[in-house]
């Protein structure tokens, strides 16, 4: 077999390994000065806005959905097409989560359909961009506003994405990353939420970390029931160099992206392999997703990430829709409500795509790929 090509891969370089070495040595390594060193970087980044650091993207959604009191009899509508995590803190809120479909082209919320998912109990809506593709923030913003919505982005995925050149994170409501080992800049586990002007930051850090309170004679007070989702200065640490590459990452993610495209420009259509939206401006590329052609395959999408496995190949899942999960399907959702997410989410897979990957590799990849194809025509 020959060396094994993985999905993705962090990189880490050596100056971030000493500044983990010097931390370590300090003796403080859980939240401290890296934590507030590491904010203020991300705040620069994203124009000057508040942004606490935690030590998951779900936990920033989860805050903010604590933030905005939405809870038990409150609505939040999502997409099914998106890691389980954005639809999970919805019902741990004690809210129900509702379900929009999916543009069958550019694979993020349909907009047009938010409307008449509307009721007297929406509080909010959710949208993810997926694979580091942003959703329409005009639109999006248009409709919340025009139904009296917050917006608690889920930019999991889009960290250095951008929409018609503004910085996603640096205009919205409320914006939350995800810094987890496979997103474009890492801090191994971790994230951040960007925080509107309206909100307050004390409260936010509260919900941080217990709903503890300090004053400056030592003592403390808990008014509300917080968690447990503080980063700690080791992650910070890491968080602080990718910060200052994640730029390059993302300019060489679109060199192979457009690469993957030149390799597949012929080799796609012919075979009904569907590829992702070929936006090279305000996408990040997170991950480059197609999705294969089952109905004219004689395998299963199993057989297909099985086959590239044995040509040394790794490839992911990203995502089945998650409203037929049991968890979901036990709420009430059923197979057949929201047909562009179903359809994708059994089609798709995701393809090596990181900033160490070689042309030569993509190559590969898609060499790899096109034999599969071929030799399992229906």
């Amino acid at each position: 077999m020959s060396m094994l090509i993985p999905f993705t891969r962090p990189t880490l370089d050596e100056q971030t390994i000493a500044d983990v070495a010097e931390v370590l040595r300090s003796g403080w390594i859980t939240s401290g000065p890296k934590v507030k060193a590491f904010e203020a970087a991300l705040s620069e980044y994203f124009g000057g806005r508040r942004v606490r650091a935690f030590n998951s993207g779900t936990a920033t959604l989860e805050v903010a959905l604590g933030m905005l009191g939405i809870g038990a009899g409150s609505e939040v509508i999502t997409t099914p097409l998106t890691w389980v995590a954005t639809a999970n803190v919805i019902v741990r809120a004690g809210a129900r989560p509702v379900f929009v479909d999916v543009d069958p082209h550019t694979r993020n919320i349909d907009l047009d359909a938010i409307a008449a998912a509307v009721t007297p109990a929406t509080r909010a809506v959710i949208p993810v961009d997926l694979a580091g593709l942003p959703v329409d923030r005009d639109r999006l913003h248009a409709v919340a506003a025009q139904h009296g919505l917050r917006v608690i982005e889920d930019a999991a995925q889009s960290m250095g994405a951008n929409w018609k050149g503004r910085r996603i994170g640096s205009f919205g409501d409320y914006v939350s990353f995800s810094f987890h080992a496979n997103k474009n800049m890492t801090t191994a586990e971790g994230g951040c939420l960007v925080l509107p002007a309206d909100a307050d930051a004390a409260l936010c850090e509260r919900m941080r970390l217990q709903g503890v309170a300090r004053d400056a004679d030592g003592g403390m007070d808990v008014d509300l029931f917080g968690g447990k989702f503080n980063l700690t200065d080791l992650a910070a640490v890491i968080g602080i160099n990718q910060l200052r590459q994640v730029d390059g990452f993302n300019e060489r993610r679109r060199v192979l992206a457009r690469h993957y495209f030149e390799r597949l420009a012929d080799a796609a259509p012919q075979r009904g392999l569907q590829l992702p939206p070929a936006d090279f401006t305000q996408s990040n590329w997170h991950m480059f997703q197609v999705c294969l052609p089952l109905d004219r395959l004689s395998i299963t999408r199993g057989d297909f990430i099985r086959a590239m496995s044995a040509a040394g190949i790794a490839v992911g899942v990203h995502y089945p829709a998650l409203h037929l999960f049991s968890a979901y399907r036990a709420l009430g959702f059923r197979p057949g409500s929201f047909p562009h997410a179903e359809r994708i989410g059994r089609e798709i897979v995701t393809l090596p795509l990181f900033p160490t990957l070689t042309e030569a590799e993509v190559d590969r990849v898609c060499s790899s790929m096109i034999d599969i194809l071929d030799r399992h025509r229906a």
